[in-house]
Parts: structure tokens; C-alpha cells; sequence
């Protein structure tokens, strides 16, 4: 089985972080990095925000991961370059779960590497200078009218596809 890491960039939404670690628990990732604003390990982050809001912010995060906070490892990683390039050296495949012009439907994704997969900001995605440097982006089709999925719905949907695909390759 492959080894997924996640990078939650510049996710702002407690919940949406919460949920995010309890679902990539659930489906073996292997690691999680906070990058840019992403509300996890707060006090090691610059957000000036009042003591009281930080509590608050925990707790949130907290309640929606059930735990699962405790059993993954979730890291803040300052520099989401330098964590790429220490991926890339790896010779990890640098994914980027957003709808681009280039983006590939997620039941179609085939490689032998392990992935570090990008998520990005609820509304702008991934900004472009970390889009930069994906080898490949995934989307997951959309059947209905609306266009996009909340990002922790779309990662859970895009870590089960993943690991279903993973299952049934050829080891």
C-alpha cells in the first residue's frame, strides 16, 4: 500500500481541519502537515488572534477529530517549499486535489509513488506558486450543478478512491 501525506494549506475552517484528521486517520494516511494559516498547533503559528479565540479554535478542531488528533501525527510546517522539495527528493508524486485545466478525474490516477497530496484554501484552492510545483492535479467528477465539494468532503471521497485503487493494483 502506498504511503499518503497530506498538506492542509491555508484551510481556514476548524471544522473542516477536524474533519480532515478524523477521515485521513480513518483511511491510513500516513502523515498530515498544517501549512500556511491552517488553524493546528496554534500556538507554534503567527495568527495573532486573543488567547480565548485560540482555546476556542482547539476545541473545535478537537471535537470534530474525535480523537483521531491524537493517533495521526499532524505537524505545522512553516515553509509548504522546502516541505515540497523534502517530498519531491523523496521521489514522492507532488499531487494537487483542485479543478485546473490539467486536472485528471481521480479514478483515472495511476503511479507507483507515494503521494503527497495538496489541499488547498476552502474557496481560492491552491494558490498558483504552490500549483507550481505539482507533478499532477486530481478532481473528482461532478455529476450535479454545484461545481465544487467542501474540502473535507473531497478529500475523504479523494482518500477512498485512492486507497480503493491502491488496493486492487498489482504489488
Amino acid at each position: 500500500m502506498k504511503k499518503i501525506t497530506l498538506v492542509l494549506h491555508n484551510i481556514r475552517s476548524t471544522y473542516n481541519v477536524g474533519s480532515i484528521i478524523r477521515t485521513a486517520e480513518g483511511l491510513g494516511v500516513n502523515e498530515i502537515y498544517a501549512t500556511g494559516y491552517t488553524p493546528y498547533n496554534i500556538s507554534d503559528t503567527k495568527l495573532h488572534v486573543p488567547p480565548h479565540v485560540l482555546i476556542k479554535m482547539k476545541q473545535a478542531i478537537k471535537k470534530t477529530a474525535l480523537g483521531a488528533d491524537d493517533t495521526l501525527g499532524i505537524k505545522h510546517f512553516s515553509d509548504i517549499d522546502r516541505l515540497i522539495s523534502r517530498y519531491t527528493r523523496e521521489n514522492y508524486d507532488i499531487v494537487g486535489l483542485e479543478q485546473t485545466n490539467k486536472s485528471i478525474k481521480i479514478n483515472e490516477y495511476k503511479s507507483e509513488k507515494n503521494l503527497l497530496l495538496i489541499l488547498g484554501e476552502e474557496v481560492k484552492g491552491i494558490p498558483e506558486e504552490v500549483a507550481a510545483r505539482c507533478n499532477t492535479f486530481l478532481e473528482i467528477p461532478m455529476l450535479g450543478q454545484k461545481e465544487s465539494f467542501n474540502v473535507a468532503t473531497a478529500t475523504g471521497i479523494a482518500l477512498y478512491e485512492l486507497r480503493r485503487a491502491d488496493l486492487f493494483t498489482e504489488q
